[in-house]
């Protein structure tokens, strides 16, 4: 099965397989670089998520607490009003 190849044509052929080789190369190596960048930026985005979530978890918290104490508060500043309404008639 050998088949006559000159040695121009074979190092011809050896030339094209090096270049694509390095050019593989070079795209997996740009590959990892852009993985690892993208990587740093989706931890940086996530830690600032959890301090997102935390502070909104805080205000719902406060949220929560005001709705149970609303009504308390509107009665007691309408019995206030109230009472400086029957005070002044």
């Amino acid at each position: 099965m050998a088949t006559g190849v000159t040695l121009a044509e074979f190092e011809s052929r050896v030339g094209v397989l090096e270049r694509d080789v390095e050019g593989e190369k070079l795209v997996t190596r740009h590959i990892l670089e852009q993985t690892r960048r993208n990587g740093d930026d989706l931890a940086a985005v996530k830690s600032r998520l959890d301090r997102v979530e935390t502070r909104l978890d805080r205000v719902e918290t406060k949220i929560d607490g005001l709705e149970r104490n609303l009504p308390k508060i509107v009665g007691d500043a309408m019995r206030e009003v109230l009472r400086d309404l029957d005070r002044k008639t």
